[in-house]
């Protein structure tokens, strides 16, 4: 179980979280985040969430967010609110490494997909920007559909695609989300103030 102080890394997209509030101490509800990026580390695709809402803080640094196909940069002190069912993606844009306080609710099958995502990544199961092949995106998509959208394929295509593919996943010893990524210890402890 993810505690506040845990800290994931995905070694490929050069994302740190250190968890300051899990969903597992907020009745599944509420996940926050000190998100550290490396430069040009970030999410990779635009995406969308049908039912969550995100809100970045940033702290240190520049983020720079496309959010429903408008491009901005935010620095300290600013705010970028997402709603769920808008589409975005976000990296580090600056020289240094940037630090955005982030805010997921509801939290808990949004951490599942995050313990997923890190794991493939630091195992080597990913390419260098943090993706997995397309087999396991198959069953990840599927899996995790509640909690993720990429745009990129086309939705229809992407059903066609991943309707194909998901078999020959299965077959091959691919899944959707796995029992040991969901147990795997954090990469470090760390001490955090508590959050109201």
């Amino acid at each position: 179980m993810v505690r506040s102080g845990d800290v994931l890394v995905n070694p490929a997209s050069g994302e740190r979280a250190v968890i300051r509030v899990s969903p597992a101490e907020d009745e599944g509800q509420r996940l926050v985040v000190d998100l550290y990026l490396r430069p040009r580390g970030g999410m990779t695709g635009k995406h969308y969430h049908p039912t969550i809402h995100e809100r970045f803080s940033v702290v240190n640094g520049s983020i720079t967010f496309t959010l429903d196909g408008v491009q901005r940069v935010a620095g300290a002190g600013e705010t970028v609110d997402i709603p769920p069912g808008r589409v975005h993606d976000f990296w580090n844009s600056g020289e240094a490494e940037a630090l955005a306080r982030v805010e997921v609710e509801p939290g808990g099958r949004f951490l599942e997909m995050i313990q997923n995502g890190f794991g493939l990544a630091q195992d080597g199961k990913t390419d260098a920007k943090g993706m997995p092949n397309l087999l396991q995106i198959s069953l990840f998509a599927q899996e995790f559909e509640d909690v993720i959208r990429y745009v990129q394929p086309p939705p229809a295509a992407q059903r066609v695609m991943f309707a194909v593919l998901a078999p020959i996943a299965r077959w091959k010893g691919y899944r959707g989300s796995y029992p040991q990524y969901l147990a795997r210890e954090a990469t470090e402890r760390v001490v955090v103030d508590k959050l109201e």
